[in-house]
């Protein structure tokens, strides 16, 4: 069985670490990939992670975990609330899917509480900064 955990970041997370500190913290992107990593190690998971601000290159990284990737841990940004495609293209994946937020979007303004990821993901995390990536590592390991 795939120990691969796809982790995927939608578009403005390039940014983290000077975008909006006082809602996203000061970590940057690196720095969460890295704790992931260091989480997964711990359950022998391996991860593979992209960035991107294009939603079609997201979309083809999750027809490519298609039947090589036990899991997809995702932080969609903005395409939570507005990317059908993503959604669809995730309803069509058989592993895990892990959605992570960094802020909690239902805390914030109403455009944010809609989540077209949330009803095909297996879990959400939101709220808990950085640790929301542990968290979700330490799902899929549960899970797995």
């Amino acid at each position: 069985m795939s120990r691969i955990v796809l982790l995927l970041h939608g578009p403005n997370l390039n940014l983290l670490g000077t975008r909006e500190p006082e809602v996203y913290g000061t970590a940057t992107l690196g720095d969460h990939v890295a704790r992931a990593r260091e989480v997964a190690g711990m359950f022998d998971l391996e991860v593979e992670d992209l960035q991107s601000n294009h939603e079609g290159e997201l979309i083809e990284a999750v027809h490519g975990a298609r039947g090589r990737c036990a899991a997809i841990v995702i932080n969609p940004g903005a395409f939570t609330h507005s990317s059908w495609a993503l959604h669809d293209a995730l309803a069509a994946y058989d592993g895990i899917v892990v959605e992570v937020h960094l802020s909690n979007p239902d805390a914030r303004e109403p455009w944010r509480r809609t989540s077209v990821v949330a009803p095909v993901a297996t879990g959400s995390i939101s709220g808990f900064g950085g640790d929301g990536y542990e968290l979700a590592m330490r799902a899929v390991a549960a899970r797995l």
